[in-house]
Order: structure tokens, then sequence, then C-alpha cells
């Protein structure tokens, strides 16, 4: 059973940046937990799942971007992309550490802004990746509403000019 409040609610820009933002910060809570549970204290298992982490964030924007792009203006859905990228970011670097038992600059001022400047790097990476894969396929806004005008153009009959 829907309710209509519910369709409404999910339909507001908010709730999508929302979303996008809490589910970049499951991705990196899940790898901060295995980190702490599965391999406490292991560098180099840090450090491979920390790269994981972040290919996982980018393919997520990748894939998101890709779909969003197909249906609406970018200036309709780069906003929300960028906007959820940056509240998961900030959820990341503020909150995240936490959850490993650690605070946001206990390991130092500079591994927290390596941390916003790589978050920050494989976002943009994700979102053109996703963005100039559904340019290269035609698929696209833009590209989808050209070939409706050609094909609207082809379909009408030449109009012949009175002489």
């Amino acid at each position: 059973m829907r309710f209509p409040l519910e369709d409404e609610m999910r339909q507001q820009r908010w709730f999508r940046i929302t979303a996008l933002a809490l589910g970049l910060f499951a991705i990196n809570a899940v790898a901060r937990l295995v980190i702490r549970f599965a391999f406490d204290g292991a560098d180099s298992a840090q450090g491979r799942a920390t790269i994981v982490m972040f290919t996982v964030i980018a393919l997520a924007l990748a894939v998101l971007t890709f779909v969003r792009s197909q249906r609406e203006r970018p200036s309709g859905w780069l906003p929300d992309v960028a906007f959820g990228a940056l509240g998961g970011m900030l959820l990341t670097v503020l909150v995240g550490p936490f959850l490993s038992g650690h605070g946001p600059f206990a390991d130092g001022a500079g591994d927290f802004f390596a941390q916003i400047w790589i978050y920050g790097a494989c976002a943009v990476a994700g979102t053109l990746l996703g963005f100039w894969t559904a340019v290269m396929l035609g698929r696209d806004y833009r590209s989808r509403a050209l070939k409706a005008f050609t094909e609207a153009r082809k379909s009408r009959p030449r109009r012949v000019v009175g002489r």
C-alpha cells in the first residue's frame, strides 16, 4: 500500500539529495566497519578497502548520472548529484571516523584534507564517466532531443512555396 504523501515526498529535490548523501555515506560506513572488525589494525587491508570504497562511490555516481542524464537536462540532475556528493563527503569526513573509533582529525589535518580531495576527485570522475558514457551512446537528454527533432523534420513533407 502506497501513501500519496510518500510519493509526493520522493518527488521533492531535497529527498533525492539526502538519499544520495546517505547512500554514499552508507558505502563509507560499510567499508569502515569491515576494516574495523575484520582487519583490525592491518594497514594493507585498510588501504585496499579504501581504494574499493572510493571505486564503489565513483561507480555509484556514474550509474546514477548515466540514468538521470537520459531523462533530464544537466541543469536538472547536476545540482542534485553535486549537493548529494557534497553531503556524502561531509558525512564521510566528519561522521565516518567515529565509526572507526577515531575523530575526524585523529590522523592530522593532512589526512583529513587528503580524504576530501580524493573523495572530490572520485565524485567528479564518477559523474563524468556516467555522463560521457550516456553521450557516447547517444542516450543523453540532448542527443535524444536532437534525434527526435531530426525524425520530426524527416517525417514532414517539404513545404512548397508558390511561384
